[in-house]
């Protein structure tokens, strides 16, 4: 049974092993930009996520093509599924919201990683540090140790006092 797909192994392997070395090779390239163009490493770990994000896609597209999964079945396949984000996505705008709030946090919001802000609101404003910045929600770790997650076009939408005595 083994020898009927001793070629598609061997194949997946040699995959593996390209993915996990460009992988290397351009997180490697991208720390050595984001340090020539002094951005913060806040920055460097989002844009990393999308390489790897990218590479992981293209990767699993050439273990499909080693495993011989005909080009028709995947069309439709991915047809299906991108008929299914759409729907969703049409349904609910909010997602789409949050990742396009998402991108204009990372490219042009003052507040970063690691930055200590108040989210102003008239109800309930929370105070901590951004721990996490990604697609959908910004994570907040308040001083009291608690984790809030806010949605990135909530946030963007929010007023924010920004610094140490925030």
């Amino acid at each position: 049974m083994m020898e009927e797909y001793r070629i598609e192994i061997i194949e997946s392997v040699v995959i593996l092993f390209l993915y996990l070395a460009v992988r290397f090779v351009l997180n490697k390239a991208v720390e050595k930009v984001t340090l020539k163009f002094t951005h913060q490493r806040a920055r460097t770990k989002i844009i990393k996520k999308f390489v790897n994000s990218f590479l992981l896609f293209v990767g699993l597209q050439f273990l499909l093509f080693v495993w011989g999964v005909e080009q028709s079945e995947l069309i439709f396949f991915i047809s299906t599924m991108l008929t299914v984000l759409g729907i969703a996505f049409f349904a609910q705008w909010s997602i789409i919201s949050n990742v396009t709030s998402a991108l204009i946090i990372f490219f042009s919001h003052p507040a970063k990683i690691g930055d200590t802000i108040t989210v102003l609101d008239k109800d309930y404003s929370i105070k901590g540090r951004i721990s996490d910045i990604e697609m959908f929600f910004i994570t907040i770790k308040t001083e009291e140790g608690d984790k809030v997650t806010i949605p990135n076009n909530v946030f963007i939408q929010k007023m924010i006092k920004q610094g140490k005595s925030a």
